[in-house]
């Protein structure tokens, strides 16, 4: 762990969210041709390990400064996303995610030019969500004000090494009339 930096919340998610994993998987086989011949594998065992074995890979940390989250077995996704670049945060859910009581929360970040939706994360099933995100905008409004408090900081800095400059122009320009 950075010491500049500590963990001030670790993200804890929702078992539900397997079978959510589960439930949207047999969606999709079931509307595609291909997979309706694959759906009985998963039905009957697969689909509760793969589950199982997403969930264990989920992970969500608020840093002071930073957001990180990583998920996925086969395509490992891991994002850090500095908490003054994030923009928005909303709560995301249809009828599936509410009849199991789950929420996704959005967040979209500043940039991200680009893929698609390159500047948005999306972090499933998390517990106390209301919580989590007001924790987050707290812990941006922070960094925020103690990087506009170290702006105004340079700012009187630059001005008094002007003023040094003038200072020393002047005394140059007085030592070089005599």
């Amino acid at each position: 762990m950075d010491t500049n930096n500590p963990i001030v919340r670790t993200a804890v998610f929702n078992p539900k969210i397997k079978t959510y994993i589960f439930w949207i998987v047999v969606f999709y086989l079931i509307v595609s041709v291909v997979g309706i011949l694959i759906l009985p594998i998963w039905i009957f065992g697969l689909g509760q390990w793969l589950s199982g074995k997403f969930f264990k890979t989920l992970k969500c940390e608020l840093t002071e400064k930073n957001l990180y989250f990583s998920k996925g077995i086969i395509l490992h996704i891991e994002k850090t996303i500095p908490l003054e670049n994030i923009q928005d945060i909303s709560f995301w859910g249809g009828p599936i995610l509410r009849s199991l009581g789950l929420t996704f929360i959005k967040i979209e970040t500043a940039g991200g030019g680009g893929a698609h939706n390159a500047n948005m994360m999306s972090i499933p099933g998390v517990e106390q969500a209301e919580e989590f995100k007001n924790l987050i905008l707290l812990h941006r409004e922070k960094v925020i004000k103690q990087k506009n408090g170290q702006a105004q900081t340079g700012t009187s800095e630059n001005q008094i090494l002007k003023e040094i400059k003038n200072e020393l122009t002047e005394i140059k320009n007085i030592l070089s009339q005599k």
